[in-house]
């Protein structure tokens, strides 16, 4: 008999929660139950073994059948909407991976609706064509090539009315791999044609093929056009494996910078000038290497390249690997991570080294986190590891903010009665793009607009997309049912975040002499509590490094203790630490703006009145003097708030942009 293996991931957010007690049923063909699992604190069930066909059938292209035998999921958690998944196919030694993002029920929600996701065979076991359109020439659209991250897929062809949706860009790769072809297929075969779908994905990107027409989204899922792609299917470890190590490199000719159009077909019912993927096989047995393959369908002089830009990523890899004995600020960096990352995911262990210092518990924390997140668990942060630990990072840091942002706006549980739509702006414009930033971080169908409080086409197409998932008229108009729907869905969300994630937390930029002793005194907090809550693992701060401290809460209001410095005004800690003039006058019964070095003043820990500024986190492009003009402000008012000294950014810096 015939064995393959499944397992399951319940987690929402982007992965930054896992859902801990979530209920499966694996079930046959005909729904009947195989087996009951529950999900772990890392949102795992165990690897089960289910019964499937001779793994020899799908590495013959003229069979006609169904060379596996598929299975059925059910799945369930508290708060959540189900998930219903159908026709995972099952292959003789390989691991399928379903991941499944949960989506929260609403408030007022009385019942879970279920979700449904068809899967079925892949696309080399399809008869239809494959016209895949290419630029005549390969023009250089964008500068330089560049990993979308997230990648922006419309489930249909390109004219249809269908969804979008944002994913991961790994992700995506993996999902279209595992929907084009078997798994079980040689090494150098799967690698050739993960290498042809990675740089087809990224000629697309590069030429704007799909934006530049006036479209929302980067490619199809469409294979008469593009690359098959089934939202919410399940992956393959083999294939995962390989696509956590090569998802940045891609085929170009030499000479130049384009991705090469890597066209592709299943060589047998539909025949292309491009790869053969059933051809890769008999190339791959007869010993030919992932690029003896490529070159054996395209120009002999293609070559591999790799590119280390990755939008949505914090900080690139430095590219050496790090492992136990290594030392500097890479090893601190990936701690640092680790430490955040393992509030959510309590099963990482605590890193006990010292800060920089890659030893035995920095080793064994990224095990654990390589095997949570289907990575080879060799305790060694390479180029997998380290961009999948900053995909994390990003994305746990990324709901605190929000969290945090929420209580700052003052969302509370009214909406409000305004009618907006194009051109409109202000601050229900701002409150608006939040809630729809909230609702784009658990359902990958709603685009994220920036929150800048004008209303263009960005935030209409998120309008519009948020409108179709609740079911209401896509019309892009947020009026009374909209805005009620919007409020349903954040005081869902709400409700199943766990407790105690960041509120109360006040973020301090570390300065000279500062000490975590002095800090956890000022703030009336811990050493430890510092620590904790910063993934700190020693007592060694840097000036300009960003703290959060929790604060004091006492019944007069949440607050903090601040002692005044050289320098200081009661405007400038007003727009630090997000309050007003007034609200910290009031609290210490001020009558004058004039401070003194070394007096004590209370800080509120949030403000009465709508932050004076908001985040924007810096893209590919972006200048000073092009934020200052989409927001209405001054450079140097930018460069003041955020205490600049240079007109230099980075990708992925947070900025504080003043409400003018």
């Amino acid at each position: 008999m015939a064995i393959g293996y499944l397992m399951i991931q319940a987690r929402t957010a982007h992965e930054a929660l896992p859902l801990d007690g979530a209920q499966i049923w694996i079930m046959d063909d005909q729904e009947k139950r195989v087996y009951h699992l529950t999900t772990d604190e890392s949102g795992e069930t165990q690897r089960i073994a289910l019964e499937t066909l001779d793994r020899s059938l799908s590495l013959k292209p003229d069979f006609k059948g169904t060379p596996y035998i598929s299975y059925n999921v059910l799945a369930f958690a508290d708060g959540f909407n189900s998930v219903h998944i159908s026709g995972i196919p099952i292959l003789e030694g390989e691991t399928a991976i379903q991941p499944i993002e949960f989506i929260p029920m609403r408030n007022m929600q009385r019942t879970p609706s279920v979700i449904e996701i068809q899967i079925g065979a892949p696309a080399v076991s399809m008869s239809g064509s494959r016209n895949q359109e290419a630029p005549d020439v390969e023009p250089q659209v964008l500068r330089q090539v560049v990993i979308p991250n997230p990648i922006t897929v419309h489930l249909g062809s390109p004219g249809a009315s269908a969804s979008n949706v944002q994913v991961s860009f790994p992700n995506y790769v993996k999902n279209v791999a595992s929907s084009e072809i078997y798994p079980t297929w040689p090494e150098a075969s799967l690698r050739a044609n993960i290498y042809a779908i990675i740089t087809f994905a990224l000629n697309r990107v590069y030429t704007e093929w799909y934006r530049s027409r006036g479209y929302s989204f980067d490619i199809t899922n469409n294979t008469a056009y593009d690359q098959y792609f089934i939202y919410g299917r399940n992956i393959y470890e083999s294939i995962s494996l390989i696509v956590d190590e090569i998802f940045n490199e891609f085929v170009r000719r030499q000479g130049q910078i384009a991705p090469y159009f890597t066209s592709f077909c299943n060589g047998t019912t539909a025949t292309c000038a491009g790869l053969s993927q059933w051809g890769t096989v008999t190339l791959a047995n007869q010993g030919l290497s992932p690029l003896q393959i490529l070159r054996s369908y395209y120009p002999k002089d293609v070559e591999i390249a790799e590119t280390n830009i990755i939008t949505g990523i914090l900080s690139s890899y430095p590219g050496t690997a790090l492992r136990t004995g290594s030392t500097g600020l890479d090893v601190q960096t990936i701690q640092t991570y680790l430490g955040r990352i393992r509030r959510n995911y309590p099963a990482i262990p605590a890193i006990t080294d010292e800060t920089g210092v890659f030893g035995e518990s920095t080793k064994a924390a990224v095990a654990k986190f390589q095997s949570i997140f289907s990575l080879a668990p060799d305790g060694i942060v390479g180029k997998a590891t380290w961009n999948k630990l900053s995909y994390l990072y990003t994305a746990v840091t990324r709901l605190t903010d929000l969290n945090s942002e929420g209580t700052s706006l003052g969302i509370g549980t009214v909406p409000p009665s305004s009618v907006l739509r194009l051109g409109s702006s202000g601050q229900d414009v701002i409150t608006l793009q939040y809630l729809l930033n909230v609702a784009a971080e658990f359902n990958a169908t709603i685009p994220a607009p920036v929150q800048d409080g004008d209303f263009g086409l960005e935030t209409q197409q998120a309008v519009a997309a948020f409108q179709s998932a609740s079911g209401l008229k896509p019309d892009g108009i947020v009026g009374p049912l909209t805005w009620q729907a919007l409020y349903q869905t954040y005081l869902g969300v709400d409700a199943v975040i766990p407790p105690g994630s960041d509120a109360g937390v006040i973020e301090y930029t570390v300065r000279s002499g500062d000490s975590l002793w002095q800090l956890a005194q000022r703030y009336h907090t811990t050493v430890e509590a510092i620590k904790e809550l910063n993934g700190l693992t020693s007592d060694n701060l840097s000036i300009g490094q960003v703290l959060k401290i929790p604060v004091t809460e006492s019944s007069g209001g949440s607050y903090f203790e601040y002692v005044v410095r050289a320098g200081d005004t009661l405007w400038a800690l007003a727009q630090r630490y997000h309050t007003t003039v007034n609200a910290i006058k009031n609290l210490n019964g001020l009558s004058s703006s004039a401070l003194s070095i070394g007096q004590i003043l209370k800080i509120p820990s949030t403000g009465s009145a709508p932050a004076p500024y908001f985040e924007y986190t810096v893209r590919s492009g972006d200048t000073l003097w092009q934020l200052a003009q989409r927001f209405g402000t001054t450079v140097n008012k930018i460069k003041t708030l955020n205490g600049l000294s240079s007109d230099i950014l980075n990708i992925g810096q947070v900025l504080l942009i003043p409400n003018d």
